[in-house]
């Protein structure tokens, strides 16, 4: 339909269904310019004038009446083409400003425990590297092992990915360090009541922090080197103090 079309243009419905009416009608009145759109005459004064400020109609004194007049269809291409040309000529400035919107967090949230798989792919995708985590009890307890087991450990050996892990001293999580040497990783244990871990928090990536709440079902994924930098100081110190 013509009137779809004519609002890839930047025009408003009823803008369009008047400048298409203007076109058949050639020249016209208010009053003949509202009987053929169907638009209300005291809404046309208003349109009309929208459209004169856009080059699309212009006005004309004929035995003492004002009427009006349709610009040419071609205006819409002229109009078209120079907006191509000013496109281009703000290129590089809208493109520079795109960077450093760029260089600012970008963060996705999940929900459910699918979404909690999702973000442990997204730890694959970099292989021989080293990932740092904090890990909550709750991953081993409370979450798919066998899709810890099965799927995302032997992934993240195939892929060569070591892992520097810091885990809440209990019991399960020291049957967990017993199996550091297979899992191409190294444990070691924190206070569990002065330290509680109730969240998981990978760092990857060079730029990628991992939020995984196993209780809540929710994860999240942060790309912000600062952020990234400054967790990776406070892991490092927290490591440096912690016995093997």
């Amino acid at each position: 339909m013509l009137i779809n079309d004519l609002k890839l243009f930047g025009l408003e419905e009823k803008e369009a269904s008047i400048y298409l009416a203007l076109l058949e009608l050639g020249s016209a009145n208010i009053q003949q310019i509202s009987k053929k759109s169907k638009v209300k005459r005291t809404t046309v004064y208003d349109i009309i004038e929208s459209l004169k400020a856009k080059g699309m109609v212009s006005a004309t004194r004929k035995s003492n009446k004002i009427l009006f007049v349709a610009a040419e269809p071609a205006k819409l291409e002229e109009e078209l083409e120079c907006k191509k040309t000013t496109l281009k000529k703000i290129m590089p400035e809208l493109l520079s400003i795109a960077n450093v919107i760029g260089a600012k967090p970008k963060i996705k949230f999940y929900e459910g425990e699918e979404g909690i798989k999702e973000v442990y792919r997204d730890t694959l995708k970099y292989p021989q590297s080293e990932l740092l985590a904090w890990v909550a009890e709750a991953a081993v307890t409370a979450f798919d092992e066998e899709f810890l087991n099965d799927y995302y450990l032997p992934k993240r050996v195939k892929n060569k990915i070591w892992v520097r892990a810091i885990a809440p001293d209990k019991k399960y999580m020291q049957k967990y360090k017993g199996l550091d040497q297979k899992s191409l990783r190294t444990t070691k244990l924190i206070d569990a009541e002065q330290f509680p871990l109730n969240v998981e928090i990978n760092l990857y990536g060079k730029n990628k922090i991992a939020i995984m709440s196993f209780t809540e079902k929710m994860s999240l994924i942060i790309e912000s080197r600062e952020i990234f930098t400054t967790l990776t100081s406070i892991f490092e110190s927290q490591w440096s103090l912690l016995a093997r």
